[in-house]
């Protein structure tokens, strides 16, 4: 390692870094705005200035950029020299010259950058009296709020939307104090990532838009380590509260997962927490089909005695974790728990699970994505099922322009250099898809084709790489197949992609073949496998097949031998078709539902239980890697909202259920769950127990600023109320505890003297991107202990002659996920429910973009909107999953479409107001 001094104390630090990365890593004060840890340095905002020496005896030095400086043995700098200094408070100066003087009402005081860069730089007063340089602000969409007078044009917005993650329609736009950072009219931002400007940008010229609206500081926020339940990536999260309401989002840095960024729906989908949808209380349902509030208490007496003298089933869900399924099928019995999983979606787990086993593969983190070097996607939309990987997968096609900086000895983070270098050169990533994807733009080959068609093309590339040329291969119009084989075999680390969003088990089985054969051929080879909820996998390994499929639930009620039905958190009309569930909850005696927000199962239950939210509870998640991962409660739940674990522990303790009578904290089920299955040991080690402290004192969930304990409740009482004590969590409550070194588990939020905004975080870390100091926990499954789903699934009837069409599932990031859609803000993005369909279906049908069409298929009929996809195959129909009535069409069936003659178009209706108050 590189011997460097600065201001006349030496230090040791990795080799490859710049100044500015290496002042940080030692723990040293240097300001900065352009350069991120992520994107590297342009050297733009000239903050970083330090001075350079010669050798021991030049006493004068040169004026250096820090982040434009590699580290090189011998190498004398120094921050504190007066000439450095000036110039640092200089430059704040400048960039004060048309910032506004609003930080008491700006959103971002507090934890700015800008606040904290202006201190550490020594600059005060400013001597400007002239006019400030103004601009208009723009309507960016539902999510961010645009203030662009608070910009110092350091470029990092548009370094991150267009460079890092590949958005077109943010830019700058002129030049000197006319620059401008936004769109070229007022619109909806594009990219799915475009809520990290929140945090990239070091002042408040985009914000939090839910935020802002209803504002809080953010040393007056409770936060909590948690987990993104959006999908099966399982991003670090750092959700914020205040008066008992969920109030944003932050990222929580996890250097395998998702480093520094989030996803949109990540970052905004949560806020369904606070909805009005939120079930109020116990409620039973009257001969009238209302609900009325009752004891809990009684209710689950009631519950519990039903348990012993009826035949009870248990369904779980996908989308909770593994303790509240762990303890729902400890109280009906294994035999008597399902999943919740439909079929298909039960063998296309099952296909994942077997072709992780039986490839060889090693199964890739997000951070390990971002390092291979020849990428094949097979029918996976990742994008839409799993946004976070997409952004992994953008900086990995750059892996090539790194190598040919390499060569010319260019570090990786000289961004600029490098950019200018490579232009369009990229490592190879090919797609094979029934219709576009948004990551089309990187892609080096596209292959647009039916779900069967795409498992031809993944057999044809494992024959080309195993040697054999099969026929299909060599009738393919210039070997583009040859071409994929060729790039995986070159590369290094090649990474197969695909998963249970393209609904066929035979692009699995393909992607296995091909990783199969990179194996055998010596190659380090990753496959990753994506499912659509945040514990698939996880409730899967849980069930290890024992347990009774969807359909036999079903079959059980049309026999009438289902008298307690137990639903939790799992909305079976989005699972199912209607007139199935509809059955089966009129043919069950008695139907028992928790859930955390109103829902159409809900409303047909006999007795509604509300369930406490992610952020009000703990539990673990397994993600697409077989991560096992943990949520803790950011606040406490509204009475008499409790963790549905809780619930099912109780009812099972009033029915003396053995094994529940012993469970009397949530680190007891997690620990039985660990104990209970070799496939999931080790899972109660993912955080630190609830006995876990540093000095005998709990980690604080305030921070130290935290004000307004006793204002917050001076209509109740003048003195400050005793906090309340968490016994379930090694977490307070409070802003007293031990705020120190911690493991990252239990880092509620980032926070470091001279420090206030989310840039706080390399005070927390050994480097820049590197590890966090307090360490973490990684407990991961491992694939030889994966255990596969025994059901057999009937094969979907797909009718392919000419008047039919092939249902093909799709899925939009806003508006698929259950909860995330009932969020504000993201409803407003959620698309209407529809069917998309190629020019040529549509042509053929006579109907066009807002028009109807009814589907006829196994499961009865249903009409849709239509809306024209001219990427789609012509045989093929787009449907969107999680739309209402979605779950009435099963994907690879065939359909029959004709035109819907009584349609009504959007367009063409008219408002009340149009008509003085009269409904049309």
């Amino acid at each position: 390692m590189p011997t460097i001094v600065i201001d006349g104390k030496e230090y040791e630090v990795p080799q490859g870094e710049n100044i500015l990365e290496a002042c940080l890593g030692l723990g040293l004060d240097l300001p900065y705005f352009c350069w991120h840890p992520a994107m590297g340095s342009i050297g733009s905002c000239r903050q970083c200035a330090v001075i350079q020496y010669q050798n021991p005896e030049d006493e004068r030095g040169k004026l250096v950029m820090g982040c434009m400086t590699p580290v090189q043995d011998g190498a004398r700098f120094s921050i504190t020299n007066e000439a450095a200094s000036s110039f640092r408070e200089f430059i704040i100066e400048s960039l004060m010259v048309n910032h506004p003087h609003d930080c008491p009402v700006c959103a971002e005081g507090g934890e700015c950058h800008l606040q904290d860069m202006t201190v550490m730089a020594g600059h005060r007063d400013r001597r400007y009296r002239g006019l400030k340089k103004t601009h208009r602000n723009q309507y960016l969409g539902p999510l961010i709020h645009h203030e662009m007078n608070r910009c110092i044009t350091c470029y990092r917005c548009v370094r991150f939307y267009k460079d890092y993650a590949g958005g077109s329609d943010l830019s700058a736009m002129a030049s000197h104090d006319h620059v401008y950072f936004g769109r070229h009219e007022d619109g909806k931002l594009e990219s799915p990532f475009s809520g990290n400007l929140v945090e990239v940008c070091p002042t408040g010229v985009f914000t939090d838009k839910h935020l802002v609206n209803d504002y809080t500081r953010k040393w007056d926020l409770q936060s909590a380590p948690s987990i993104c339940p959006g999908c099966s990536v399982g991003c670090n999260t750092s959700p914020g509260e205040r008066y008992g309401k969920l109030k944003r989002v932050h990222n929580r840095y996890n250097p395998d997962i998702n480093g520094y960024f989030l996803c949109d729906k990540g970052r905004f989908g949560a806020t369904y927490v606070n909805s009005e949808k939120r079930i109020p209380a116990v409620g039973r349902r009257s001969k009238d089909g209302l609900f009325d509030a009752i004891d809990s208490s009684q209710a689950l007496t009631d519950i519990a005695k039903g348990l012993s003298t009826s035949k009870v089933i248990g369904i779980g869900s996908p989308r909770t974790s593994i303790e509240t399924n762990f303890a729902l099928q400890n109280l009906v019995g294994q035999q008597n728990f399902c999943t919740g999983i439909s079929e298909t979606e039960t063998a296309l787990v099952s296909a994942c699970i077997e072709a992780i086993k039986e490839s060889g593969a090693k199964i890739p983190s997000p951070r390990e994505i971002e390092r291979c070097d020849a990428i094949l996607i097979l029918g996976e939309d990742v994008t839409n099922t799993a946004t976070r990987i997409a952004l992994s997968l953008r900086q990995a096609v750059r892996n090539e322009a790194f190598n040919m900086a390499e060569g010319l000895q260019l570090q990786s983070w000289q961004d600029a250099a490098t950019r200018m270098l490579v232009q369009d050169e990229r490592s190879p990533l090919f797609l094979a898809s029934p219709h576009a994807t948004q990551l089309d733009d990187i892609a080096e080959g596209i292959f647009n084709l039916s779900p069967s068609n795409i498992a031809h093309l993944g057999y044809s590339v494992a024959s080309l790489i195993e040697g054999k040329k099969d026929d299909a291969a060599k009738k393919t119009d210039a070997n583009d197949y040859g071409n994929i084989a060729e790039a995986l075999l070159k590369a290094e680390r090649p990474l197969i992609i695909s998963g249970t969003g393209v609904t066929d088990t035979s692009v699995i089985k393909a992607a296995s073949s091909i990783t199969s054969a990179l194996v055998a051929k010596g190659k380090e080879t990753y496959l990753s496998l994506i499912y659509q909820e945040a514990n698939t996998l996880g409730i899967t390994l849980l069930d290890q097949g024992q347990g009774p499929s969807l359909s036999n639930i079903f079959e059980q009620g049309e026999n009438n031998s289902i008298q307690t039905l137990i639903i939790v958190e799992n909305d079976l009309y989005r699972r199912a078709a209607k007139h199935k569930v509809d059955k089966l909850l009129q043919a069950a005696d008695q139907v028992i539902v928790l859930d955390i927000l109103d829902n159409e199962t809900c409303n047909q239950a006999d007795i509604v239980i509300p369930a406490s939210s992610f952020a009000e509870c703990e539990g673990t998640l397994i993600n697409f890697e077989g991560r096992a991962q943990r949520h803790f409660p950011v606040f406490e739940s509204k009475h008499p909202c409790r963790p549905s674990w809780e619930w099912l522990t109780e009812i099972g303790k009033i029915s003396s259920n053995k094994n529940m009578l012993e469970w009397q904290c949530f680190d007891d089920i997690n620990k039985a769950c660990s104990e209970s299955s070799s496939t999931l040991t080790g899972i109660n080690e993912v955080a630190p127990d609830r006995k876990y402290r540093v000095g005998g004192r709990k980690i604080p969930r305030q921070p130290h600023r935290y004000s307004g304990r006793t204002a917050m409740v001076a209509n109740l009482s003048v003195h400050e109320p005793k906090q309340t004590d968490d016994t379930e969590t090694p977490l307070g409550f409070t802003m007293e505890g031990h705020s120190g070194d911690r493991p990252g588990e239990l880092i509620p939020f980032v926070w470091a003297p001279g420090w206030n905004s989310n840039h706080s975080v390399h005070k927390l870390q050994t480097g820049s991107e590197g590890e966090l100091k307090g360490g973490r926990s990684v407990v991961k499954i491992e694939s030889k202990k994966l255990i596969q789903s025994k059901q057999q699934v009937k094969s979907v009837n797909q009718n392919n002659d000419q008047d039919h069409f092939i249902a093909v599932a799709m899925y939009k990031i806003f508006g698929t996920g259950e909860l995330s859609s009932q969020s504000p803000g993201i409803i407003e993005l959620c698309e209407s429910e529809s069917i998309e369909l190629a020019i040529e279906a549509a042509d053929k049908l006579g109907v066009s973009n807002g028009d109807g069409v009814t589907a006829h298929g196994v499961n009865g009929t249903v009409d849709l909107e239509v809306k024209i996809n001219d990427s789609l195959i012509s045989n093929c129909v787009g449907i969107i999953q999680g739309m209402p009535g979605a779950a009435n069409i099963n994907p690879g069936e065939g359909l029959s479409l004709t035109r819907s003659e009584n349609w009504v178009r959007r367009s063409e209706i008219i408002s009340s107001d149009q008509l003085g108050g009269k409904n049309v």
